[in-house]
């Protein structure tokens, strides 16, 4: 059996991932905004978890500005859509024992 994946376990990441990599590969990825009432996250805890699943290069983060306002997006990687399924595939299977 493989291992779980502890930088998705936890369960801001898993939550973020999971909405994430629901999307279609080719999506414009979700807002700061939409994800943070997604997860109810505070806004320094989610920049935290984003930042983490960043370093991992499971996500990628744009930044911009869309009529003067600031507006990041998060969108999932092919390195964490793969992550994500495997780790989904480990709880699966401890379920299934």
């Amino acid at each position: 059996m493989t291992a779980a994946n502890e930088i998705i376990h936890q369960t801001l990441r898993l939550r973020l991932m999971a909405a994430l990599t629901a999307l279609p590969p080719k999506s414009e990825g979700l807002d700061f905004a939409r994800l943070k009432k997604l997860t109810g996250a505070t806004d320094g805890n989610l920049g935290a978890h984003i930042a983490a699943l960043e370093r991992a290069d499971y996500v990628t983060v744009e930044k911009m500005f869309v009529d003067r306002k600031p507006r990041t997006v998060v969108k999932a990687t092919g390195t964490g859509r793969k992550a994500f399924a495997e780790h989904v595939a480990f709880l699966k299977s401890i379920i299934e024992q």
